[in-house]
């Protein structure tokens, strides 16, 4: 039996059927909200595992939902919406969501989103258990406490820019992070809307991790609205 609980936050009864079915189908434990307060409060008085969110909620726009959760929790939110503008998509991940589904999603693509979030919430776990100075991510491995990262036994050479690049992204692996939320964290405000930077420095973390033909991809592009780290199995 799966023991996560998945809080369901969706209005329309034929997507919430759909979505809590699945659920189900898969043995994972669900509670489903229809609106934005009930949300909320489930979110405090249950504490769920995942929130699979909706942003066109009766009562008040799911964006401001995820900023009121993020007040007090880091739960992992996944969108799922049938708004599919990238400034929509941006908006809900600055304002802390985890991912982002666009509707009409196929069953398959919700349990694989939901795989990515639950082995990045057993990874954090670990982390939190054992205080691990090193990630390791496949042939990747970085050592936080001796500011430098290898690539199988040769250690990498990179800039301050790249490696703080390197470890933003490992840091929330398997997590989307717009544009603005890495040169916010990495240069600060005054950088925050110089995406063609942030692309240069990106290429060339690129090349260093990335440099053998059938290397794995480690950093997967969300074209308009960010990077995201994959873990590599």
């Amino acid at each position: 039996m799966n023991k996560l609980l998945i809080l369901v936050v969706e209005d329309d009864a034929s997507v919430k059927n759909l979505i809590t079915t699945t659920l189900k189908a898969h043995d994972y434990r669900y509670l489903a909200a229809g609106n934005g307060e009930t949300a909320i409060l489930d979110t405090s008085s249950h504490n769920p595992d995942i929130v699979l969110l909706d942003l066109g909620l009766p009562d008040m726009d799911g964006v401001e939902v995820i900023r009121k959760i993020r007040t007090w929790s880091n739960v992992p939110i996944i969108v799922i919406s049938a708004r599919s503008e990238d400034t929509d998509k941006i908006e809900a991940l600055d304002a802390g969501a985890d991912d982002y589904l666009t509707k009409p999603f196929s069953v398959e693509e919700l349990l694989a989103r939901l795989r990515v979030t639950q082995r990045r919430l057993l990874m954090m776990n670990s982390e939190a258990s054992t205080r691990n100075p090193v990630f390791v991510n496949g042939r990747l491995r970085i050592d936080y406490a001796a500011g430098c990262a290898f690539l199988g036994e040769e250690e990498l050479h990179l800039t301050p820019i790249e490696y703080k690049l390197l470890c933003l992204l490992s840091r929330n692996v398997g997590k989307v992070l717009t544009h603005t939320f890495i040169t916010q964290n990495i240069w600060g405000s005054s950088w925050e809307n110089d995406v063609a930077s942030l692309r240069v420095f990106m290429a060339t973390l690129r090349k260093k991790i990335e440099k053998e033909k059938d290397a794995p991809q480690y950093i997967q592009t969300h074209i308009g609205v960010g990077y995201r780290m994959i873990k590599v199995e």
